[in-house]
């Protein structure tokens, strides 16, 4: 449910997962990272790590891909972590979404549901799911720790725009829906051909922040006959690369290009 005096509070804590989930993406491109990737910035310190499947992918032509994300964002000395301002990221050419043909939901379909009723509203546009953990510090009083389930939703195309929606319910420190979309579009910057760009609010003066998460996007459909992923990707040099800027309220900003291997075959 939704209680009106921490509607705003909770869908601006929405925000800060879609910008995270931006953040890991940026930071682990389309390939696997054996180990986890660190960035530090002064107290803040983010473990991002993820990988595809298949490892192998066509150097010419694109192929359907399954991306598993996870990370963790924390203090060194323990304190409570900052919330993530804004996150603008491009991504390589080399890879891309497919949302052409696939079942829509619309975010007022999920709103001030549980993840088992927002499933069932928009069950054949679901493109992937997860787990996050959230942080909440309100002054004098101690911490608390709140997980929940993520659910990802295919928001459909308009004016060349993708939308993809992120469904969350945790306890903030009621049972909550939290419902926010990531806008993704097609550029033309040399290696880059993707943006996705999310803009974060300050989270009730900075007392909610995100601490982990974990989730796989993988969608297989069909579409005028043909078999269709949500995401595609190909390796025609050995190389993936992303760049983007993180900016965290009260704190530093984060920012730079981030190279992978991939394998080719074919």
């Amino acid at each position: 449910m939704l209680l009106g005096k921490g509607k705003t509070v909770h869908k601006m804590l929405a925000l800060t997962l879609a910008a995270v989930l931006l953040a890991s993406l940026l930071t682990v491109g389309l390939a696997t990272a054996a180990q986890p990737t660190v960035v530090r910035a002064g107290n803040l310190v983010l473990r991002l790590n993820g990988g595809v499947a298949p490892k192998a992918l066509p150097k010419k032509r694109m192929a359907p891909i399954a991306l598993r994300i996870s990370g963790n964002i924390a203090n060194a000395d323990g304190s409570h972590p900052p919330a993530a301002k804004f996150v603008i990221a491009d991504f390589d050419k080399q890879g891309r979404v497919n949302a052409r043909g696939l079942p829509v939901c619309r975010g007022g379909r999920l709103e001030a549901r549980t993840t088992a009723a927002a499933k069932a509203a928009c069950r054949k546009a679901i493109v992937g799911s997860g787990k996050t953990t959230v942080r909440v510090e309100f002054p004098e009083q101690q911490p608390f720790f709140s997980t929940g389930p993520l659910v990802l939703f295919n928001g459909g195309i308009k004016r060349g725009v993708t939308t993809m929606y992120i469904h969350a319910y945790v306890n903030v420190p009621v049972p909550t829906a939290i419902v926010t979309p990531v806008k993704i579009k097609r550029i033309r910057k040399g290696r880059f051909g993707t943006r996705a760009i999310a803009r974060i609010p300050r989270i009730a003066g900075g007392s909610g922040s995100l601490t982990r998460f974990n989730m796989k996007i993988e969608r297989t459909f069909r579409h005028r006959g043909k078999r269709q992923s949500y995401l595609l990707a190909r390796c025609a040099n050995g190389r993936f690369f992303a760049h983007g800027d993180v900016a965290f309220v009260g704190g530093p900003r984060i920012g730079g290009t981030v190279v992978r291997a991939c394998r080719s075959r074919g």
